[in-house]
């Protein structure tokens, strides 16, 4: 078949393609950026569902094309993204695209209990995206999963494993049931339904056939990778509510923190459903998730990502502030100080010049850091600032290796912080 993935690049669709593709299948990959893994028999499109709201934006790729399967989803709204544009006007566009070129078969990714219960924008427009598909006339099959893990972790799966790297767990107390269910298991679906005769215009959800509290999935990663037992302590409903708002705050930076108000209420409701439907018409059996976890033993790099993972925005928090800081300094109290070490240095009358422009300099690489688009490069640049300062510093003033607080001595650890928020800056 020749399949169009949306979201190709995504947790789910990643997995999907890379699936398909080894079926045999040719794969129409959509990805609205421009990394992308190799795959073979997999074609390239750069193209953002929010923003091909158009039919017409659509039709050309749909030529040839067997069926559509739709793992793109954003959890809330934010700089460059829209739940609207993602979940309803986006999947309007495609599914008007489809009835027009005469693709039947559209698998839709969608999430549980959006039926029952819709506490945010991520889940109303879930819901409108769902209806939608719903009323047209194709070969459509909706696929409400709880909460996926895998292999591979983004978003909810990694901050699980985040959490489990933590002796001390925070609890927010009042947390729904979740069932949580195998990636393995979801992409067997979506395989199964992209088979010619299988059934369609059906709404399933994918659920595993055990319900978890929140912190017991995390005590059984934590005991999955090999680590005591951790002690867990109940936060202020208040606390938890103000560390969502911290994570929404952040999401303006353009960062996607999966704490944020939108999981916050999601998890509270839960995600749980019955597995009955989906088992009984598939004939797959999801797997539990501790024996799924048993099957495949944790490497050294899983424990390295759990406990790099809450590490990560404080490395780029550090990071962020100490140049931000530093240069607000050098213009504020330190500007004295500065001014005499580069006269030490022989700058005369150009003391002041410099100053200003390395402060400058350092607050601008400060707020790079911590807004996403810019951090590899701001990241980038406070390598090579750091190491001009070090060139710099050991020309003119060599005395100051010898300083008992160390100024140049310390660009050597900065230095390895900066590469080590280099290597970590991806979240997929």
């Amino acid at each position: 078949m020749r399949v169009l993935v949306v979201g190709a690049t995504g947790f789910i669709g990643a997995e999907v393609t890379a699936a398909l593709a080894a079926d045999g299948n040719e794969i129409v990959a959509v990805t609205r950026r421009g990394r992308f893994p190799p795959l073979v028999g997999a074609k390239r499109l750069i193209l953002d569902l929010a923003r091909a709201t158009d039919a017409t934006d659509w039709l050309p790729h749909l030529a040839g094309v067997d069926a559509v399967v739709n793992c793109a989803g954003v959890l809330q709204d934010g700089p460059g993204d829209s739940t609207a544009a993602v979940h309803v006007r986006g999947v309007l566009a495609l599914i008007e695209a489809c009835e027009r070129a005469g693709v039947r078969r559209v698998v839709h990714v969608s999430a549980i209990g959006v039926d029952r219960e819709t506490p945010t924008a991520f889940s109303r427009t879930k819901l409108a995206g769902d209806q939608a598909l719903a009323a047209r006339d194709l070969d459509w099959v909706i696929l409400r999963p709880s909460v996926v893990v895998g292999r591979s972790a983004y978003g909810g799966s990694a901050l699980l494993r985040g959490l489990a790297a933590l002796s001390l767990l925070p609890v927010v107390g009042g947390t729904g049931p979740l069932q949580i269910v195998h990636l393995d298991d979801l992409v067997a679906t979506i395989r199964f339904f992209l088979h010619p005769d299988a059934p369609s215009r059906l709404i399933l959800e994918i659920v595993g056939p055990r319900q978890w509290r929140f912190e017991d999935v995390v005590g059984l990663f934590r005991r999955w990778l090999g680590w005591s037992r951790a002690r867990t302590f109940r936060i202020p409903s208040a606390a938890g509510a103000l560390l969502f708002r911290l994570g929404d705050a952040v999401s303006l930076l353009g960062w996607r923190p999966p704490v944020r108000s939108t999981a916050g209420r999601e998890i509270m409701r839960g995600a749980s459903g019955d597995p009955g439907p989906w088992t009984q018409l598939t004939g797959l059996c999801p797997r539990d998730l501790e024996a799924a976890l048993a099957a495949e033993p944790p490497s050294v790099q899983e424990r390295w990502f759990a406990a790099l993972y809450l590490l990560k925005p404080l490395v780029l928090g550090a990071l962020s502030l100490f140049f931000a800081l530093s240069g607000l300094i050098s213009l504020g109290p330190g500007f004295a100080a500065a001014s005499s070490l580069m006269q030490e240095a022989g700058a005369g009358p150009l003391a002041g010049f410099g100053i200003v422009a390395g402060a400058l300099a350092d607050i601008v690489i400060g707020i790079g850091i911590a807004v996403r688009p810019t951090a590899r490069p701001a990241l980038r640049a406070a390598l090579a600032i750091s190491v001009f300062y070090g060139v710099v510093g050991t020309v003119l003033v060599p005395q100051l290796w010898t300083d008992p607080l160390a100024p140049l001595l310390k660009i050597v650890p900065l230095g390895a912080l900066n590469l080590v928020a280099l290597a970590i800056l991806d979240d997929r």
